[in-house]
């Protein structure tokens, strides 16, 4: 065979290196156009999180309300819960006190008819 000269060398050269660049063009758009893809999806997904952030917030301080609401309205239940607690108790007092006072009548009563039949028996 005959031995490659040095044009025929450089030509190869020349297209080998044309062939490798063309690939790794390739291969660098195809990179290229994924991260570009990707891109546009994190974009898009911050823009969607960003509108789910503000709703979030939205509902959170909405919830805020109904809590304290619902804090209030224990608060008030408790208090009068704690004043029919105090009723009772008032009316438990008063109906002792009036026991006390029926049975001292009673023994009052008792006394004053056992006193009459002894000074009569005398």
């Amino acid at each position: 065979m005959s031995s490659p000269t040095p044009s025929t060398t450089a030509q190869q050269q020349s297209e080998a290196r044309a062939a490798v660049l063309a690939s790794l063009s390739s291969i660098g758009t195809s990179i290229d156009a994924d991260l570009r893809t990707r891109t546009a999806d994190l974009h898009a997904n911050s823009a969607a999180i960003a509108k789910q952030e503000k709703e979030l917030a939205k509902q959170t301080a909405a919830l805020r309300k109904e809590g304290d609401n619902w804090q209030k309205l224990g608060d008030t239940s408790t208090k009068k819960l704690n004043e029919i607690g105090d009723v009772q108790n008032w009316a438990e007092m008063l109906e002792r006190d009036l026991l006390v006072l029926e049975e001292t009548v009673r023994l009052v009563h008792e006394e004053r008819a056992g006193g009459g039949e002894r000074r009569a028996a005398r």
